[in-house]
Order: C-alpha cells, then structure tokens, then sequence
C-alpha cells in the first residue's frame, strides 16, 4: 500500500488539500511526480533526491512514483518538498507510514536537507485547522506566523533530519509561538509636519475616520503628496482580525520579511505606469495585486491623470465592491480590496491652472483630453473632492505648532468605535463599507437635514450612488461630532467636499 501525507496548494489565498503518495516498484532508478505539477514542483525531484541523500545517507535505487492528488488541481510552489520528501522515506521504511496520519506539512528544503520558509503559512494552518490536523510543520521562519491561528499546533523545523528523528519518536520539534502584537513605531509623516492647508487636514480626517476614497486637487509643491504620505498616521491601528487577514494577503504575494506579521496598515503608491494587471492581480497563476496588498490600508495614486484611463477604470468594480475577482481558464479567484484611495492630481498638464501666481500653457484640446481621463462613473466612487491651493509665503515661512497626527487619531479611533458599534449586526468596519439598504437602515437625518439635502440633489442633480456616499460622509461627521443624528451642517461640509 502506498504511503501519504497532506500538504497544501495555495489556489488565491486559500490553501486546498494535496494528498502527496508514493510508490516504489521494480525498475530502473527513478524519480517520478505526477499529478499536474508546475516546473517549480518537478524540481522538487532533485532538490527532494540531495535533501534525502544528506539525512540518511542513502536514496531509493528503484522506480519511485509520487502523486499529487486530486490530479486535476494546478500545483503550484515549492511546499511540495517536504511532503514529498517523507512519503518517500515513508515507502523506503525510514519511517513508518502511520508516523505521517494527522499532519500537515510544507516546506521548501535545500540541497543539503535544511529547509526554507514558504509562501502562505497562515492559509496552510487555516487550512490545518479547518481539516482538524493534529499538527503543522514548517519550516523555522514561518512559525510565529502560523501560530496566529489559534487552535492547532504549529511546529517547527531547519532540517530534514529533525523531522526524521521526531516521527520515530527520538526528538521533539519545538512549538512555535506567535509574536507579540506589540504597536509598531509610526513611520509615516505626521501632521505637525504640514504647514497650514487645515481645510485639507479635516478632509483627510474625515476620510479615515469613515474610510472615504478622497481625490486631492492643487498646483505642483501645494502640499497633496506630503498629505497623502501623513495620512496613514491618523489611521486607527490593526485589530487582530486585521492583521490575520492583511498578514495572509501579503504572506500569499510573499511580501513578508523573516519571522513578520504586518502590524500596521498598508500603504501603496505604485507608479502611474503601472499596468492593469499589476493593479488588480492576475497571472497564470493569480496573485493579489496593488489593490488587495492595500487592504484595511490606503491606496495612493500620485499623478492621478497621468495613469492610462484603461488602468484607472479597473478600480471601478473593487471600490464598490471590496473586493476582486481574477478570472483565469483554471478557474476563478477572489481576491479582498478593501481599501481607501487617495489620488493626488494637478489641474493641468502644466499644473499651473490653479495657481495664483503662474499662468497656465495648456492649449484648451490637452485640457480636454487630460480632464477626459477620469470618467464619470469613477467619479462617482469618490466621496470627497478636495482643492489644496499653493500655500501662501506667510504660512511657508512662520513655524507655527500644527495639531499632531496622534490628536487626530483619537478621535478617529472614537469615530471608528462608534461606527463598528453601530454596524456590528452588518459585520462592518466602516460607514464606507454600508450598502444603499444599511444606509436607509443606519442613518438617521434631522428635518432640517433632510430638507437641505433634498434641495442639495435638485440643484446638483446627483445620481443614486453620489446621494448614498453624500449621506455616508455626513455620517462620519456626525460620528466625529459624536452624534447619533446627522444635522444640517454634517450635510452642508460633506457637500462642500463634492465635486462643483
């Protein structure tokens, strides 16, 4: 009877069961892997053929064969090395093939048997915990992520010749322990640092207290950059549930440094050349893109216009929705995109279209046509619209005290904890994240908001989705306020962030 054991293949973010079996019959000395491997799972041969060698000195010399079931599944990696690796020491009788029930194991192994970590260590003890695995082994450096997973036992190996030992009982594989969650330094600009443009301030704090999308508009040197750069700043820190599930994201795409759990919110500013792929993932194999490493974070697109329009359109979808799906001939895999956006644009290609002391040279056609580049329907998925003029030389040279980003964040944090108690029976984060049927269900207006804001969609004909994400903003400032009703005035400031 064949010896197995079961790994993982990381299909998106989830991990799906591998059962890895081996064989060996009477033939010529050989190694062979069936089952729809990738090239990267073939070499597991011969890095699994060394690594065998350096632990036990010896090697099958017979006909081997290793299958990956279920056969009709991509594998894709190189966590194949380990579970490959033991089944065939299993079949040889180096270990007992009932040594191998109740684990789940992954594991890239050099040459001389030592092992490296892997891509996707929080999935696999997901996944580990789902099947109700008795254990998960993985290499060293991928414990304290896996031991975030509470409820399964994770672990921990260098070298082959460890797990060998331990299955038949001489040796104990220590047990990794999770890091603590303590608060990472922040390491973004703070506030203090922006020297006036205060109107831009309470927007930015008005966009993460609700998790708003917020376009910044102003002449080049006015500020929206350093803006944009200070805002994750303000932002209220990681909750547990989170980082599970920002640290499996970037585990996925593997972004993670050695023995790194992300403990603050991610921040990504590709450049505008970008591609749509690169934006949204994709691939043969599909891998989150810019939008979902920016989940629970900010996504920040400096030079707004100079993307190519086709690129700007793919964030449509995910800003509506939270999330994206990259469709492939294989399959279809969903990705989280919950995320906020700042853009940062000049008024012109010149950029100088707004500002008091240089005229603009842009013929009225390129005006056109950089204006064209934002369409309405993705104007529509933007909740504040912000002008930063260039800041006058009194304010540049006075070095006057600005409210710092931590005196912010309390009251971000204040509003944050408002919305999640009101939004708990929706499961949600945010006022950002309600739909129009949450919005008619959580909001409450005062008459005369309600007045003001009939006259408001009359006169500036709004469309279904710009009256809702009207009604969400004023929310976040009546939550800012701490106000159970959003008052004429909430209404009047989130109007004066939409677009004129």
């Amino acid at each position: 009877m064949a010896s197995s054991i079961l790994t993982a293949s990381i299909i998106g973010l989830d991990a799906r069961p591998v059962t890895v079996e081996a064989d060996i019959s009477n033939g010529l000395p050989a190694l062979v892997l069936v089952g729809l491997p990738d090239a990267a799972v073939q070499e597991a041969r011969e890095r699994a053929k060394s690594a065998i060698k350096h632990s036990i000195n010896d090697f099958p010399k017979t006909r081997v064969t290793v299958n990956l079931a279920p056969a009709d599944v991509k594998k894709v990696g190189t966590p194949f090395d380990l579970p490959i690796s033991l089944v065939i020491l299993a079949e040889h009788g180096t270990i007992k093939p009932e040594s191998l029930n109740g684990l789940l194991v992954a594991g890239e192994l050099s040459l001389d048997g030592s092992l490296r970590p892997v891509h996707g260590a929080l999935s696999f003890a997901l996944l580990a915990k789902e099947l109700g695995m008795k254990q998960l082994i993985l290499p060293t450096e991928n414990g304290p992520e896996a031991a975030l997973v509470e409820g399964i036992e994770v672990r921990t190996a260098n070298h082959l010749r460890d797990i060998i030992k331990s299955l038949k009982g001489k040796f104990d594989l220590p047990i990794a322990e999770s890091v603590t969650l303590i608060e990472s330094p922040i390491i973004h600009p703070d506030f203090a640092a922006v020297r006036g443009q205060a109107q831009a301030k309470r927007a930015l704090e008005v966009a993460a207290a609700g998790g708003h999308n917020i376009l910044l508009q102003g002449p080049p040197g006015s500020g929206k950059t350093l803006l944009a750069r200070s805002y994750p700043s303000i932002l209220p820190r990681l909750t547990l549930d989170e980082i599970l599930e920002v640290t499996r994201i970037h585990s996925v795409a593997g972004l993670l440094a050695k023995q790194s759990i992300v403990r603050e919110r991610p921040f990504r500013a590709p450049h505008h050349s970008a591609s749509g792929i690169s934006l949204v993932g994709g691939g043969t194999i599909p891998r989150p893109g810019e939008i979902s490493l920016a989940h629970r974070g900010v996504l920040f697109l400096d030079e707004f216009l100079e993307f190519p329009r086709d690129v700007l359109e793919t964030l449509r979808q995910p800003l509506e929705d939270g999330s994206v799906t990259v469709s492939r001939a294989a399959g279809a895999v969903t990705f989280p995109a919950r995320f906020s956006l700042i853009g940062a644009m000049n008024p012109c290609p010149c950029g100088f279209a707004t500002d008091p002391d240089r005229q603009c040279v842009c013929p009225p056609l390129h005006l056109t046509r950089y204006q064209k580049k934002l369409s309405g329907p993705l104007l529509d998925r933007i909740d504040l619209f912000l002008e930063v003029p260039k800041l006058p030389t009194q304010d540049l040279t006075q070095h006057l005290e600005s409210e710092p980003s931590a005196v912010i964040r309390e009251r971000v944090e204040r509003a944050r904890v408002i919305q999640r108690q009101r939004l708990a029976e929706a499961k949600l984060q945010t006022n950002a994240e309600m739909t129009s049927e949450q919005v008619r269900r959580f909001i409450t207006l005062t008459k005369e908001a309600q007045v003001l804001l009939k006259h408001a969609i009359e006169r500036y004909q709004l469309s279904g989705r710009s009256y809702f994400r009207l009604l969400k903003v004023g929310q976040t400032i009546a939550d800012l306020a701490n106000l159970k009703e959003v008052q004429a005035e909430h209404i009047a400031e989130a109007l004066s962030y939409r677009q004129g």
